[in-house]
């Protein structure tokens, strides 16, 4: 590394960071495949990152060793904030540090409306909250330009997930209707320390301009959480907790009621949110 930064190993020991399971945390050590999640993410391009949950610094060092202008890391875990330190020293100017939760954060206040790329091993526990608080931010297009994320392998399934198969639910449905995803490779538990039990993908998302179909968020979310709360029911049963007259509206949507979830396209879906739309 050209930063003359000590290696990730004597970091987490010097500074006494065991991973905390409660925080979701699982350490990547290897420096090479951090270099190659920060050239999918686009750090060869410069700009602004956002990265959740660096812990000791291997993304962040990456993100900013392959030419990010500028990284804002977000970190509730205190222990890590002096390895963090050391790495801003390294690259002055160039690295912020933001002690909080995530989940709590304001992004398009914290970068006042300017768009940035997110990169981020993001700790299992909150992985798909984050997710889908960026994916439901009020103002669309969002504050993030991409997000290159690393999930667990079944998460990162059912972002990508086509109807008619078994990981295909809400979470696909939301993101396809505001973004295009890709799993772009897999990622080894024996890259990590301690080494999770699963293996994770790194997923690419990108905003679309606009809505894959028309409807309102508020809606999707309804119609989606009551289709596949009961996923393995008929749409005129599985919906009808949202209207009395539920099957003759999937029907004016355009859809067989006799349907179950899995099997509709985002298309279809934001067609029943607009059914079954609330003023």
């Amino acid at each position: 590394m050209p930063d003359n930064l000590p290696p990730l190993r004597e970091v987490i020991a010097a500074h006494g960071l065991a991973a905390k399971r409660s925080l979701g945390q699982n350490f990547l050590l290897d420096l090479n495949l951090t270099g190659r999640i920060a050239r999918a993410a686009g750090a060869e391009g410069g700009g602004i990152f956002y990265e959740v949950g660096p812990g000791p610094g291997g993304l962040t060092r990456a993100l900013l060793s392959e030419g990010a202008a500028r990284v804002v890391a977000v970190e509730r875990d205190e222990r890590c904030l002096p390895a963090l330190a050391e790495i801003a020293a390294a690259y002055p100017g160039r690295l912020e540090i933001v002690s909080a939760d995530a989940m709590g954060i304001d992004e398009a206040e914290l970068f006042a409306g300017e768009r940035v790329r997110v990169a981020a091993n993001l700790p299992y526990n909150v992985g798909t909250a984050l997710l889908v608080k960026w994916l439901t931010v009020k103002t669309w297009p969002p504050f993030w330009k991409s997000l290159t994320l690393m999930f667990q392998r079944e998460v990162a399934e059912r972002i990508v997930a086509q109807p008619d198969t078994e990981h295909y639910g809400r979470l696909s449905v939301l993101t396809q209707w505001r973004a295009t995803a890709k799993i772009l490779f897999d990622v080894s538990r024996n890259a990590f320390v301690p080494p999770p039990k699963i293996t994770s993908s790194i997923v690419r998302i990108e905003p679309l301009t606009e809505p894959a179909a028309p409807a309102r968020l508020r809606d999707l979310e309804r119609v989606t959480q009551a289709a596949f709360g009961q996923r393995r029911k008929m749409l005129r049963q599985s919906l009808k907790g949202l209207a009395a007259d539920a099957e003759a509206r999937v029907a004016a949507a355009g859809i067989d009621p006799t349907a179950r979830a899995e099997t509709l396209s985002v298309g279809q879906f934001a067609a029943l949110a607009r059914a079954f739309a609330r003023d």
